[in-house]
């Protein structure tokens, strides 16, 4: 009887198990989002290559696959009208530490560290960067540190840090001016210090290798330390390095690229022999200070790309005429033929935070359109080594495509919706965030009910006298006559209500001295006074 018991309890619980599994499916399958979707009939703007002024955009497997004026849909894909609106690339904040939970560490070589540790997909910082368009974010250690950790690029959306990653190890941040209490000869100190101990290191790891493989083979070691180094280094493996050295050696190799950051003009020339000298040059990106444009020509003779700073307008007063001058950074730069991104800036209060109003500003300058929104999209996908997935809108690139209401450098323009490969990741129609912030205030308050309304219903302050024989206030009932007491204090009149006009206060007032009179007479009756 038990095991009949037994098998029963086990097929009823594999059953159900059977059932929840088929649910599970039957709810992920009707959740999940097309594979195929097209939007049509839009203003496309690719970047890369003129406009079309009402086009087509089909998404497929989050890639995109036609862009044209005329584009055959396949019978099965999903169609949004987008009439009326403006299709661009999803835009890419090339350098931003708002995802971590502090900028920088204390530790003066970081290049163990990695962000993935330290980004906390539920900060406020990925949501406004999806509502402002932006689909794809460089997550690096801020400027304030010697050697960072391994930066990361992600999309703004995702439960995890696995779920948000673009590219996992996208490069070493390194400073070239100096950290918070340092001077300059300690910075460059220790970063020379950092590589110096590195070639140590590889030497002593060669010669450890090759000690390693002579025992194996049951050899003696026969050669000099020289010797055993020059052989030893052709036996090293990856896996050989430890944390503290493998992110290093990569960038000496270049196999890893460096962001490096020029906070002075000064700092340029030490920063470009410095690449040089270590084997990472071809792969660096100068990351600018306010003032690093004045060494442009060094910075055009390097010829690597690099990021503004997020202020783009320089003011210095002449310390000899106390004249007042005023630059704008991305009109030199552009001037000099350089590569250049821009940043937003993370005061979310100030305009400079919307990507889009960074290139507007540059259009206004005199800085070409193209090269104004490249600024935004295609050269930061380029410097993070994306180029060919993300920044423009072409076939094979990730279906990353923003809706906006208008042209996106019209400060009046909305993002309407923000696709992240051909899947729908923001909507602001659903925006709950803006349409509490758009909403009148107290329109879904209640309207209070009029101070004079409440008062007439209040059985205190009604000026009818209670109906014969109810016994409200009757002196002839002895209960009555016992509560009935000279010395109770008189109930203050009503407070009027906010709002309430003149008229309802006086008549509020006028009630409450009737009900006062009336309470005065019933206590002289109950005493048998000269009105009873």
């Amino acid at each position: 009887m038990r095991r009949t018991e037994s098998r029963g309890m086990r097929r009823t619980g594999a059953w159900r198990a059977a059932m929840a599994v088929i649910a599970l499916a039957a709810v992920s399958v009707e959740a999940s989002p097309p594979t195929k979707i097209a939007l049509t009939g839009g203003r496309i703007v690719p970047v890369v290559g003129p406009e079309i002024e009402k086009g087509t955009i089909l998404i497929e497997h989050g890639k995109i696959t036609a862009v044209g004026a005329s584009v055959e849909l396949p019978f099965d894909a999903m169609e949004v009208d987008v009439s009326g609106k403006v299709l661009f690339p999803g835009l890419v904040n090339a350098h931003d530490w708002q995802g971590l939970d502090i900028p920088n560490e204390n530790l003066d070589i970081g290049a163990a560290l990695d962000v993935y540790d330290a980004i906390d997909p539920s900060r406020l910082f990925f949501e406004n960067s999806l509502r402002d368009g932006v689909t794809t974010v460089h997550i690096i250690q801020a400027n304030n540190c010697v050697i960072g950790g391994i930066s990361r690029v992600v999309r703004p959306i995702g439960l995890d840090v696995d779920e948000m990653t673009v590219k996992p190890r996208a490069a070493v941040k390194i400073s070239a001016s100096p950290k918070g209490g340092y001077d300059r000869m300690a910075q460059w100190a220790i970063l020379r210090e950092a590589f110096a101990e590195l070639a140590d290191y590889r030497e002593r790891l060669a010669e450890q290798r090759y000690e390693e493989e002579q025992k194996k083979l049951k050899k003696d070691v026969d050669v000099g330390p020289a010797e055993a180094r020059k052989r030893g280094a052709e036996l090293i493996r990856p896996q050989d390095y430890d944390d503290a050295h493998a992110n290093l050696h990569e960038l000496s190799q270049g196999r890893l690229d460096a962001w490096v950051y020029v906070g002075a003009a000064t700092d340029v020339g030490p920063a470009v022999k410095f690449a040089k000298e270590n084997g990472f040059f071809e792969r660096v990106v100068f990351v600018l200070g306010p003032d690093t444009f004045k060494a442009v020509d060094e910075l055009k003779v390097a010829g690597r790309p690099v990021v503004l700073d997020v202020n783009l307008d320089f003011r210095e007063r002449d310390p000899l005429t106390g004249k007042l001058s005023e630059t704008f950074v991305p009109k030199v730069i552009a001037d000099a033929g350089l590569t250049f991104a821009m940043l937003p800036h993370p005061d979310a209060s100030l305009a400079e935070r919307y990507l889009t109003y960074q290139a507007a500003r540059c259009i206004r300058e005199g800085v070409a359109r193209e090269t104004a929104l490249a600024a935004i999209t295609i050269n930061p996908a380029k410097m993070l080594g994306l180029g060919d997935a993300l920044g423009s809108l072409e076939i094979g690139k990730a279906g990353n495509v923003v809706v906006y209401g208008g042209d996106p450098l019209d400060f009046n323009t909305w993002v309407e919706q923000v696709y992240i490969d051909g899947i729908l990741a923001y909507d602001r129609a659903k925006d709950v965030r803006i349409r509490r912030l758009l909403e009148e205030p107290g329109a879904e308050e209640k309207p209070k009910e009029p101070a004079g309304d409440s008062a007439a219903s209040d059985p205190a302050h009604q000026g009818d006298k209670p109906e014969a024989g109810s016994g409200a206030s009757d002196p002839a009932k002895p209960e009555n006559k016992e509560e009935s007491k000279p010395d109770s204090p008189a109930p203050p009149p009503p407070s009027p209500e906010p709002g309430d006009d003149d008229a309802s206060v006086e008549r509020a007032s006028d009630r409450a001295d009737r009900a006062e009179s009336r309470r005065r007479k019933d206590n002289a009756k109950s005493k048998g006074g000269p009105d009873a």
